[in-house]
């Protein structure tokens, strides 16, 4: 994992600040806490079309959207079935995360874009080090998890 700095993570920030998206992540962070967070974050780009990750995947990694546009789906019998799309500001990833069961759905670029993951490991790490972040961290991305759960439309896109 390579260290970030705070000034690396100010797009992020800036689209968690700006989102107007249903399901966005309400930035619940201060600066003090998204400089302590930035070490343990590291980069992700997608080119248009890139898988992040695929249905049925084990991973528990937490990804929250910088840029570009991601799309959620999962294969039926008959063919793939767009649930959502995501964009900047806001959180992909967070139902493994929390249930600690495989992928609900894949989740592709529709655009080029840029993620901050955060592993499970990493998570643990944090939270033992900085529990108030975890738990400001956790509260975050609860709060996607709900708005999403809310909406039946949007709930199976909880990947």
């Amino acid at each position: 994992m390579s260290a970030s700095t705070p000034q690396d993570l100010s797009a992020l920030i800036q689209a968690m600040t700006s989102s107007v998206a249903s399901d966005t992540a309400q930035n619940v962070l201060s600066a003090a806490q998204w400089e302590l967070l930035a070490p343990y974050l590291v980069q992700v780009n997608l080119a248009s079309s890139e898988v992040l990750f695929a249905e049925g995947a084990l991973d528990r990694n937490l990804y929250m959207v910088e840029t570009g546009s991601l799309s959620v789906h999962y294969q039926d019998a008959k063919e793939r079935i767009r649930l959502a799309l995501v964009g900047p500001g806001s959180i992909v990833g967070e139902g493994a995360f929390f249930a600690h069961r495989p992928r609900r759905a894949t989740v592709q670029a529709a655009a080029s874009s840029r993620l901050w993951c955060l592993t499970a490991l990493r998570f643990s790490e944090l939270a033992n080090r900085q529990p108030a972040l975890g738990l400001a961290l956790v509260t975050m991305a609860g709060q996607v998890l709900a708005r999403r759960s809310s909406d039946s439309r949007r709930r199976v896109a909880s990947t």
